[in-house]
């Protein structure tokens, strides 16, 4: 009889184990949530995903997180000024939502602490797979939120902002918004923090989108955690009938990162964009990985991601788009651009194609370059210092993915951070 021992446990599996014997007692649930919750602590028993996952192949979850933070209980945290002028500010303040609620017309906005409690949100607390580790890390902890419900028919004419702050320590949060059929919404979803006394932090977020019939909602994620920060985030959506999702994904900060994005076409005319912009400086790791899967006949797709990588930082993007044989005339195309500014940094790309229908246009393509030097001599020629030349450059290539958005407040708010960004990392 063969014997496998299972492998010594690192210090953070030991150490995320050891937290949530000490922490159960204060996380709020229902039976039911607690039986989920069980069930997540076991799955990381089992051990953090390796490369030999293949979905964590560039990302070995088990060697990169090597400290976990303890909880800090005196941790104080505080709002930002959202991103776009006028938004009604929800946040989430070291994994605490607000006492006191917004009143927004035709929105319905609940403590997500309170559906724990009343075990209602307790099937949406499953993991989607077994190599769902961030699901299983945010299951096990997940103590606040928000839910949020927007009535059919209802057209926001203010964005909402949902804020998940932390000033060190753990933070583990999840954000539930359902939009009724017809209603229109910007929403952003903001990742920030200062990293503490320690200096370090430890985030999980989950957010879980529904779309019913004829939807239409712009999504922005915007992630700025310092460089001492460990992130780990996933967006989950279900896109119903007729409805329109588009999806922007900002990354510029953390030390270790990883923004999961799983969507699910569920209705006919259904469409989904992804624009993505990893700004990579330092020594970080960002993983950004989607999982798309077309189910339905007569649904479109378009992903394009943006990469600059600096300094001796790593990126990877993983995108597999999934047809199943039903889901006939789908459109998908997905693109990945990288541009290397150092020779210590790396971008690791890898584009699937599942495709189990015959009547589909589908597509992939992913390059990975440097600075164009014909076009920097070109600027320099006209009198411009080369690394004003270079920063113009640099900013028009990922500027160009910006300006898709059909919106004049959204182009500005993140052309601003860009800005900031080349002024830090330039």
């Amino acid at each position: 009889m063969n014997m496998h021992a299972q492998p010594q446990r690192t210090l953070a599996e030991t150490a995320l184990i050891n937290a949530f014997g000490e922490r159960l007692s204060l996380l709020p649930g229902d039976g039911a949530v607690m039986v989920k919750r069980d069930d997540a602590i076991e799955a990381i028993k089992h051990g953090l995903p390796t490369r030999r996952l293949e979905s964590w192949h560039y990302t070995d979850l088990r060697r990169l997180l090597t400290k976990v933070p303890a909880f800090e209980a005196d941790a104080v945290a505080k709002a930002l000024e959202p991103v776009l002028d006028g938004a009604s500010v929800l946040p989430v303040l070291n994994g605490v939502s607000s006492a006191k609620l917004p009143e927004i017309e035709g929105v319905t906005v609940q403590r997500l602490s309170e559906k724990l409690t009343d075990g209602s949100v307790a099937p949406g607390l499953d993991t989607y797979g077994a190599d769902d580790a961030i699901g299983a890390l945010n299951t096990a902890f997940v103590a606040d939120g928000y839910f949020v419900d927007i009535a059919d028919g209802t057209e926001l004419e203010k964005p909402i902002e949902l804020q998940n702050l932390q000033s060190g320590g753990q933070s583990h949060v999840r954000l539930l918004t359902r939009v009724g059929a017809g209603a229109k919404a910007v929403i952003v979803e903001r990742q920030a923090g200062e990293g503490g006394e320690s200096g370090e932090a430890l985030v999980s977020s989950v957010a879980q989108l529904v779309l019913d019939e004829g939807a239409e909602v712009t999504w922005l994620i915007v992630q700025e955690q310092p460089d001492t920060a460990t992130h780990l985030a996933q967006f989950k959506a279900h896109i119903g009938k007729d409805a329109k999702l588009t999806l922007f994904v900002m990354n510029a900060g953390g030390k270790l990162v990883r923004q999961e994005v799983v969507v699910r076409t569920t209705g006919e005319g259904a469409d989904f964009k992804l624009r993505g912009i990893n700004l990579l400086a330092g020594d970080t790791h960002t993983d950004t990985t989607m999982v798309l899967d077309h189910t339905v006949p007569h649904t479109t797709s378009t992903e394009v991601m943006r990469n600059v990588v600096t300094g001796k930082a790593r990126g990877v993007f993983q995108g597999r788009i999934n047809v199943h044989q039903y889901a006939q005339k789908t459109n998908a195309k997905m693109a990945c651009n990288t541009l290397l500014l150092s020779d210590d940094g790396e971008f690791s790309t890898k584009p699937e194609l599942e495709i189990f229908a015959d009547d589909v246009v589908c597509g992939h393509g992913a390059t990975v370059t440097e600075i164009d030097h014909n076009h920097l001599f070109y600027l320099m020629a006209r009198g411009i210092d080369e690394k004003t030349a270079r920063g113009l450059l640099v900013k028009a290539f990922v500027a160009e993915v910006i300006e898709e958005l059909d919106d004049e407040a959204l182009v500005d708010a993140l052309e601003a951070r860009l800005d900031g960004w080349f002024l830090t990392h330039g």
